[in-house]
């Protein structure tokens, strides 16, 4: 698939999730065979352009492949001011959210809460194209509640507004991500446009990714919670997408050795206190994988501020299992 100018490697890519996809987060996924990995989104407001978290969120030194940063809000003359402004600092694809479900950001009338406004969603395409010399992507949700999906007609303004790919989340806002995300709005928003449309939603095994692509007709698919902990899973979908057959699960070396590098990598990144404590969410999608652990484990895992004690008590962690053992995806609480 291609995102302007851009081939992507293949067509399988890493959802922007807020407080998850930093720069550590993105270099892992690619490691593991995401074809583009998007930053966690950046406010457009420019009083918060030069806050430490907002610089670490546009911070690509290092980066491997394709620099995806998207960006929110609601004025057209802020997003195109964030777009340069992103595109200055290395950025490569601009990603504009219309999808974010969430409150504290639908209450001030962004992410999802555009598509209610189909005059300003054009404004805001146009004023952000328009701006940078780079392409621009747009994500959306197949409206806003089950009784207004607007994601065709949204999807037809972006393609005459020069957008150069669409992601759809199969969810209304009001869905938020709760129940099933339902695939056939991405088969017709597919069908209404020619620009590349990548399907998201609920994606969570091999055989459901290629269900996606398949039902859809969809350019590439875009993975976000099923990844947590589990970055190798777009080798896994790549692998069974070429195959036919299911790659052998990750082992206890393979969640040890790729834990471990992560670790150290959010360390480096944001310093050893921050670092210690952002990597706590992380340690517990990886060990979700294996299943529950001592609350006292947990406890000390949870508890210290030391980059190299929380480094020992996971490595110690690993002990109390078996190489053996069948290893689970399901989503069992650490």
């Amino acid at each position: 698939m291609k995102i302007g100018p851009y081939q992507l490697s293949n067509n399988l890519v890493l959802a922007p999730m807020a407080g998850i996809t930093d720069r550590p987060y993105r270099n892992l996924c690619k490691q593991f065979g995401a074809g583009l990995a998007v930053s966690e989104m950046v406010a457009s407001n420019p009083a918060l352009r030069q806050h430490k978290r907002t610089l670490l969120k546009a911070d690509h030194s290092g980066e491997t492949g394709l620099r995806a940063v998207q960006i929110l809000g609601t004025s057209p003359v802020q997003m195109a001011d964030a777009a340069q402004f992103n595109e200055q600092r290395g950025a490569q694809i601009i990603d504009i959210n219309m999808g974010c479900p969430a409150k504290k950001v639908c209450s001030v009338a962004a992410g999802s809460a555009l598509l209610r406004d189909e005059d300003l969603v054009k404004g805001i395409l146009d004023s952000v194209v328009e701006a940078v010399n780079i392409p621009v992507s747009l994500k959306i949700r197949t409206g806003w509640d089950k009784d207004n999906r607007n994601a065709v007609n949204i999807a037809k303004i972006a393609e005459q507004s020069g957008i150069a790919a669409l992601t759809v989340h199969g969810r209304t806002r009001a869905c938020a991500f709760k129940g099933e995300a339902e695939y056939e709005t991405i088969k017709q928003v597919k069908q209404a446009v020619a620009i590349p449309v990548i399907a998201n939603g609920d994606i969570d095994s091999v055989e459901k990714a290629q269900y996606v692509l398949s039902y859809t007709g969809a350019d590439a698919i875009m993975m976000g919670r099923a990844a947590q902990g589990r970055p190798w899973f777009f080798e896994e979908i790549q692998h069974f997408i070429t195959t036919g057959e299911r790659m052998l699960q990750a082992d206890l070396a393979k969640i040890q050795g790729t834990l471990q590098q992560h670790l150290e990598e959010l360390y480096q990144f944001y310093g050893d206190l921050n670092g210690v404590r952002i990597a706590r969410k992380h340690i517990g999608w990886y060990f979700d994988h294996l299943g529950s652990l001592p609350a006292q484990v947990k406890s000390k895992i949870y508890q210290t501020d030391s980059p190299a004690v929380q480094l020992s008590l996971v490595s110690s962690a690993f002990e109390l299992f078996d190489n053996t053992m069948p290893l689970t995806h399901a989503n069992t609480a650490f």
